[in-house]
């Protein structure tokens, strides 16, 4: 073994996890449905100071059945599933095209906690698409505006110059439309919480069903 192996897996090793204390977590006691329990769970991580806890992994598959992943912003939770946005024409916008399924995580370190959605990916209308570019930030519009997102940079001179005159486009007109920007909801067939516990004994919540109607609750062993 290098040592340069050495050394990262020393740094590695010595990491901690969940040096704080964590929430018990009754079950028993959790909604009848999953968005309940994340509403809650969302605001508890907000009060307890997790860094960015709107941030989530969304989970695709390539045309080849090859997973891919990446991290991205919630915009929304609510009866219909958990939202967020991006370009049709970006590669996760292409292979959510071809195969309409993602999973989503979020993981709360602050509170050891976790949360896994799992469903079927459909693209919001036009008109709720337009609202939520409008609502958001004027960086985020500009974002919207740079480039084809996914493809190829030629330089990073170039990235420069489009994200200026994407911003300055955005500032002068913040009703622009992005006619390849796209909001999604994932409808969840399945979603999981789990509590972690500094005894190993963690909680797994999962809430599951096969179409609409009631959800079933069942605990799984950590």
């Amino acid at each position: 073994m290098s040592d340069t192996q050495k050394t990262f897996r020393a740094l590695l090793h010595a990491q901690r996890v969940w040096d704080v204390p964590l929430p018990r977590f009754d079950a028993s006691a959790a909604p009848a449905d999953p968005l309940g329990l994340f509403r809650t769970w969302f605001a508890e991580a907000v009060a307890a100071g997790q860094t960015e806890p709107h941030t989530m992994t969304l989970a695709t598959v390539d045309a080849e059945g090859r997973p891919d992943a990446r991290t991205l912003m919630l915009h929304d939770a609510d009866e219909r599933g958990w939202h967020f946005g991006t370009h049709t024409t970006s590669e996760k916008g292409r292979q959510l095209a071809a195969r309409p399924h993602a999973a989503l995580t979020f993981y709360w370190p602050a509170q050891g906690r976790q949360v896994r959605v799992r469903g079927t990916v459909t693209p919001v209308g036009r008109a709720e698409s337009r609202a939520d570019l409008r609502v958001r930030s004027t960086g985020a519009l500009a974002a919207a505006l740079t480039g084809t997102q996914s493809e190829v940079l030629p330089s990073r001179d170039e990235l420069v110059r489009a994200s200026a005159e994407a911003w300055e486009r955005a500032r002068a007109e913040p009703d622009t439309e992005v006619e390849t920007w796209s909001r999604y909801v994932v409808e969840p067939h399945e979603a999981e919480f789990f509590q972690g516990d500094a005894e190993r004994r963690h909680v797994r919540l999962r809430y599951r069903r096969e179409a609409v109607g009631p959800w079933t609750r069942e605990l799984l062993w950590p």
